[in-house]
């Protein structure tokens, strides 16, 4: 049964497997990557292979089909929930700080996949 309620996102979410590194904020070292599964103007959701609390920041390098270089952005962890114990984790994650360049291209890889997706 999906959730059939009013939808609480500000902004249209997208199915999109695209590569990320992550590591928590303060921490130089710890880096892992992972994948997307979907992602939006607002955040993202990965697939972590820890549990992270809530509130914590992460410095995220996500990699993008319409930039060559990899976006840098800042995010808190909303929720992280184990969907295999001990191994996998869908973090729901918020993004905090993204800059103009940045925001646009998020912007224009959402929109190429909602209409990817609304064409089907």
């Amino acid at each position: 049964m999906g959730y059939n309620g009013p939808e609480r996102r500000k902004h249209p979410r997208v199915t999109g497997r695209f590569i990320v590194s992550y590591r928590i904020m303060n921490e130089s070292d710890n880096i892992d990557i992972s994948q997307t599964k979907n992602i939006c103007m607002g955040g993202m959701l990965l697939t972590t292979n820890k549990r992270f609390d809530s509130g914590v920041n992460l410095a995220l390098e996500i990699r993008l089909p319409f930039d060559p270089h990899p976006i840098m952005i800042i995010g808190r962890v909303l929720e992280s929930k184990e969907i295999i114990e001990d191994m996998i984790y869908d973090t729901r994650i918020e993004f905090l700080a993204v800059d103009e360049r940045h925001r646009k291209v998020i912007n224009e890889t959402v929109g190429y996949y909602i209409k990817k997706e609304k064409e089907g």
